[in-house]
């Protein structure tokens, strides 16, 4: 009983150990998420398209200053279909 109590608790242990170091390693597209706090937005197979912003040209100017103060691998893509309901992607560069 005691080996098994000790067997499970090593197994915890690791789990909480992977776990941690699996939130530690963010992606460019999770940091850019938290700084940028998007109220609406979708998730695409090679980034986001974030919806709903009334000052379209603010939100994109902003999103592509942050990308490169923090220096990350992604781009804005934007088209005349996209700011018909102010939209634009941030996409892995």
């Amino acid at each position: 009983m005691h080996q098994t109590i000790s067997i499970i608790l090593a197994f915890r242990i690791h789990l909480n150990v992977r776990f941690m170091r699996k939130t530690e390693t963010k992606t460019d597209l999770q940091k850019f998420i938290e700084k940028f706090e998007p109220n609406k937005f979708k998730m695409l197979t090679r980034g986001i398209e974030i919806r709903g912003n009334s000052d379209l040209h603010r939100s994109i100017t902003f999103a592509k200053e942050l990308i490169e103060r923090m220096k990350l691998k992604l781009t804005v893509n934007h088209s005349a279909e996209m700011a018909m309901y102010g939209g634009f992607e941030v996409v892995y560069a």
